[in-house]
């Protein structure tokens, strides 16, 4: 059962969404500083308005990738300023090492705008960070 599996806190992993200079383009990125690389990592991906009255929701995307490296980030996804407007959530799942580790990264409405973008130092980007 789930309640039977232990998740150790995550730690020094992060979700991100950057912007290029210049571009209309936002990306969703993870960002992996351990110095220990993510295994068998799973991304799910949605958008909600959380509202009882004429709920909107996103699809469901649901990513795999084999591995992301130490101090390395990763591309899940491109998103569209349309969604700014929503709760978006991405839930990440990974081994490190032997442990498995999961954690729901929430960015809420209107927290994805040019207004809160701080410097990502890994990836020398611009970006909207949740830890």
């Amino acid at each position: 059962m789930k309640e039977d599996i232990e998740f150790p806190k995550v730690e020094n992993v992060y979700v991100a969404i950057t912007k290029k200079e210049g571009d209309e383009l936002w990306e969703v990125n993870l960002v992996n500083e351990n110095k220990t690389p993510l295994t068998t990592v799973f991304v799910v991906s949605k958008g909600y308005s959380g509202g009882k009255k004429e709920e909107q929701k996103t699809s469901t995307l649901r990513h795999a990738f084999e591995e992301v490296p130490a101090e390395a980030s990763i591309l899940i996804e491109p998103i569209n300023e349309d969604v700014f407007h929503l709760f978006n959530e991405y839930w990440v799942s990974y081994y490190m090492g032997s442990s498995l580790h999961d954690k729901k990264f929430i960015f809420p409405p209107e927290s994805i705008q040019e207004a809160h973008l701080t410097e990502i130092p890994l990836m020398g980007k611009k970006g909207v960070l949740h830890e």
